[in-house]
């Protein structure tokens, strides 16, 4: 990486690790660059995008994530996964219980930072996401596919269970009768498919433009409205009508009181 003191407009280097982003105002991109392997991932990978998390200036309101080449991610880097390094499943199986959750709860932080509250963050998804590639998706607030992208959540194929914090997220876009059907069989989920059951925001002709289109809606409406709306969509499952009424009270004199200048 960079200096912190990023100039708006321009792309940041990430050394060899297979991720880079780029800076356009308020709106940063950030792009999986292994297309030679279909955007598999690996630790490395995932140490880069959390050291991004860090890094994005303070006045990113948007957040893009894609794949470079033919895919979205084809998952787990299975050679590295295979292999005899520090973070290989080999090795994790041999360290402590609390140590290998402690070492998944570092992968896991390289894609729970994209609900982070203060940012909105959308999934750019052509071609296959697979897996880890899956879950990057399900961690970003809205997935906009192209017609030829294909969801799986392939862990079960390795005998694994997906970890990387999508679980949540897909038993609430498609409950949990369906998510559970989806993570035992493994199988391909079409974007058309994915559209009629929730997990697609929209599938679209021209994913760069519909993607920029929805950016910029997100960046011309107030920043305090879509972080409060935002917190009452992410909190409503867990409230009651009685619950969601209050906070949507709670946000709105919030709003009133920011607009207007009360109480200053």
């Amino acid at each position: 990486m960079t200096s912190d003191n990023v100039e708006s407009g321009t792309a940041v280097p990430t050394s060899e690790v297979g991720v880079r982003y780029d800076l356009d105002g308020p709106v940063a991109t950030v792009t999986l660059c292994r297309p030679e392997v279909l955007n598999a991932q690996t630790p490395a990978m995932w140490a880069e995008l959390a050291n991004i998390s860090r890094k994005l200036p303070g006045d990113v309101r948007v957040v893009i994530v894609r794949g470079e080449g033919r895919a979205f991610s084809a998952g787990l880097d299975l050679s590295v996964a295979r292999g005899d390094g520090d973070s290989s499943l080999g090795r994790l199986a041999h360290l402590s219980p609390s140590e290998c959750a402690d070492r998944i709860a570092g992968f896991q932080s390289a894609f729970t930072w994209l609900r982070n509250p203060s940012i909105v963050t959308i999934a750019a998804v052509h071609g296959h996401a697979i897996g880890a590639g899956f879950q990057l998706a399900l961690n970003c607030d809205m997935r906009i596919l192209a017609e030829d992208a294909k969801f799986s959540m392939a862990e079960v194929t390795l005998g694994l269970v997906p970890d990387l914090g999508g679980t949540k997220r897909l038993a609430e876009l498609v409950g949990p009768s369906r998510a559970l059907e989806i993570c035992l069989t493994g199988r391909r989920i079409a974007a058309d498919e994915a559209d009629r059951i929730g997990l697609a925001t929209a599938v679209v002709a021209d994913l760069p433009g519909a993607v920029a289109d929805l950016a910029a809606a997100v960046v011309s409406a107030d920043q305090g409205a879509v972080a409060e709306i935002k917190a009452l969509l992410a909190g409503a499952s867990l409230r009651s009508y009685q619950e969601q009424d209050r906070a949507e009270r709670e946000a709105q004199t919030r709003r009133l009181r920011d607009l207007l200048g009360a109480g200053e």
